[in-house]
């Protein structure tokens, strides 16, 4: 049978390492490959061009922060509602951040941290649902999930009802108090 010219090359340059190499050598460098591979994602390659046109350090705009406006109190894209849940007091004869008459503030509250779209910083916002009515009529309910946290850190999870400590439990909506600054 003949040999073809590409196999003989094969052949001569197998013999040369080979020659050049012990088993030992070959295995030390395979192993030193199979060690090292995982680390080359780690590598900065072409991180600058993946790289978001933000500040240095500021963090990755969320959906809803894209999204949110400074003119419309009674819209659930106003920039305080990034983390509320519930029907909004301003379509219900409250304010922003004033319970509805014949309605009280709970005593507790959830907070967040909504990013003002005007000057692009962050304020912590308290939302505070108003209680002693029968859930209002609103068309405006919305469920802001930005940063939500688990049951177990329950000062951020906005799925509790916080009229806890009033004379009723009952729900009728939800404020956004501006706190100050994050």
């Amino acid at each position: 049978m003949t040999e073809s010219r590409f196999d003989a090359m094969g052949e001569a340059l197998t013999r040369k390492i080979a020659g050049m190499s012990s088993r030992r050598s070959l295995l030390t460098r395979l192993g030193a490959i199979l060690v090292g591979a995982p680390a080359i994602p780690l590598l900065p390659v072409a991180r600058a061009e993946a790289a978001p046109s933000q500040p240095a350090g500021a963090a990755p705009l969320s959906d809803f922060a894209r999204q949110a406006q400074t003119k419309d109190d009674s819209k659930c894209d106003y920039w305080r509602y990034c983390a509320i849940d519930g029907l909004l007091c301003t379509g219900c004869g409250g304010g922003v951040h004033t319970c509805p008459p014949g309605t009280q503030a709970s005593p507790t509250s959830w907070v967040g941290t909504c990013m003002n779209p005007d000057d692009g910083k962050s304020y912590l916002i308290a939302y505070r649902d108003c209680c002693g009515r029968s859930p209002c009529k609103s068309e405006a309910f919305c469920d802001g999930t930005e940063r939500e946290m688990p049951v177990y850190r329950p000062q951020g999870d906005n799925e509790i009802i916080w009229c806890f400590g009033l004379s009723t439990m009952a729900y009728h909506c939800s404020t956004a108090a501006y706190v100050g600054p994050a």
